[in-house]
């Protein structure tokens, strides 16, 4: 019986070398006929062939799964924590081009690994998708799981906040207790997540000096209290339902957080919570000391659409990723710092595709009002561009004109930006990778 057992492990292993050596060379086809970076179809592909294979390839290898998931800032974190990981000369990858399905992290896992379906790394870093967080923590057991936020994003798709994060603490539930698991102590739904759990567990925020709002905003989600659904009742808010909670009735409130006073090259308060899950993760996870973390600070670079700054005809084009009211709202907050009180063009692009949702409604509960000022020109474009138009008309933001085609739109607003100021381009998914496409003339996925 054993020898049985041990032919059929070996045949699991020659089956899965076939598909690591045939995935890989379309990865090669794809790179070399510039159709992408072969992030979603070598993945897609390999489970086809054996709906296993991220379990079986993760658990031939020695490297731990560390899972970052949440509705905004998955590819900020993962980059971060991967380039204070480079700087302790700790090795990791990641699924780079977010491509944040199982396609996304069996693709990143055939890009890694040598033919012989080997590893040298110590970490995989993977961004995953909020919805497919229970199916990828089946697929490999992880080392950590870091989980940050919780928004109203594609309702088309995920259903309401509520759902996801009652899928979250079923599975979070099953992790045993040598995982680690690092949680958003503001966000009512996710903090509540790390009740009665076997993990060990941590929770990240920020100081009530950031919680400076009273009233709750436009774009809340999640304010009522997930132990015994009472209305809770906010201290301070620091965006969206992000803030100091306290249930009156059960006595649910913010856990004790960890928060690290760094200084940061990313602007925007959001960027404050992703950068202290990655602190709480190297400084209570790891044990590096936290010297070194504030040293390498300077030196990182923002990914792709977060905040990444492309020069183009000499002009200075900052890309945010902003595909849900709260996501769009602190990417507006965030341009404050971006422009430093000088004149900029604004362009905005609106798509209702596949991987942006099909809804857009909620663009109705964005802040656009706060674009008044500010700008020397605002351009909206992308499919949905005129219900963009609509939305800014009765936001009575001025100085604004539509442009259908995006090419145009960007050529334009690039030829009457002046080069001594910036362009921001705040773009849904789909349209951020189109206007990435436009600047640097190739794909990314």
């Amino acid at each position: 019986m054993d020898n049985f057992q041990s032919i059929l492990n070996n045949q699991f292993s020659i089956k899965n070398k076939f598909i690591l050596l045939f995935t890989k060379l379309i990865s090669f086809v794809i790179k070399l006929l510039n159709l992408g970076a072969g992030s979603t179809w070598p993945g897609e592909i390999a489970l086809k062939l054996n709906k296993n294979f991220i379990s079986e390839v993760a658990k031939a290898n020695k490297f731990k799964i560390i899972i970052i998931a949440g509705t905004n800032g998955k590819t900020t974190t993962t980059t971060l924590l991967r380039f204070l990981l480079g700087k302790t000369n700790i090795k990791s990858f990641q699924n780079e081009e977010g491509a944040n399905l199982l396609n996304g992290i069996a693709s990143a896992l055939i890009k890694n690994l040598s033919s012989s379906g080997t590893s040298n790394h110590d970490f995989a870093v993977f961004e995953v998708d909020e919805n497919t967080l229970p199916l990828i923590l089946k697929e490999a057991g992880p080392y950590a799981v870091i989980l940050l936020n919780l928004f109203r994003d594609q309702l088309d798709r995920y259903g309401e906040v509520n759902t996801i994060a009652n899928k979250w603490r079923e599975s979070i539930k099953k992790l045993n207790k040598e995982t680690f698991v690092i949680l958003n102590g503001d966000d009512p739904q996710v903090s509540f997540a790390g009740k009665n759990i076997s993990a060990s567990t941590y929770y990240f925020g920020v100081g009530e000096s950031l919680a400076t709002k009273k009233e709750i905003p436009h774009d809340v989600d999640s304010i009522y209290c997930p132990s015994c659904s009472l209305m809770l009742k906010y201290s301070g808010i620091v965006y969206s339902h992000l803030g100091k909670y306290k249930c009156l009735r059960c006595g649910f409130t913010n856990p004790r957080i960890l928060n690290y006073d760094f200084d940061l090259p990313l602007k925007g308060i959001y960027n404050k919570y992703n950068a202290n899950a990655v602190f709480v993760f190297l400084d209570q996870v790891l044990h590096l000391p936290l010297i070194k973390i504030k040293e390498n600070l300077s030196l990182f670079k923002p990914a792709f659409g977060r905040q990444e700054e492309i020069i183009y005809k000499k002009r200075k084009i900052h890309l945010l990723l902003s595909k849900n009211p709260t996501g769009f709202n602190q990417s507006i907050e965030a341009i404050d710092e971006i422009n430093q009180g000088k004149k900029a063009s604004l362009l905005l692009v609106l798509n209702d595709r596949i991987p942006d949702g099909r809804d857009i409604s909620w663009i109705w509960d964005v802040e656009f009002e706060k674009l008044e000022s500010g700008f020397s020109q605002i351009i909206a474009s992308g499919d949905r561009c005129f219900d963009m138009g609509l939305r800014l008309k009765y936001s009575e933001v001025k100085n604004f004109k539509v442009e259908e085609d995006l090419k145009k739109a960007v050529e334009e607003i690039v030829d009457k930006t002046k080069v001594e100021e910036k362009i921001v381009v705040l773009a849904t998914y789909t349209g951020m990778l189109e206007v990435r496409e436009i600047l640097t003339g190739r794909k990314l996925l």
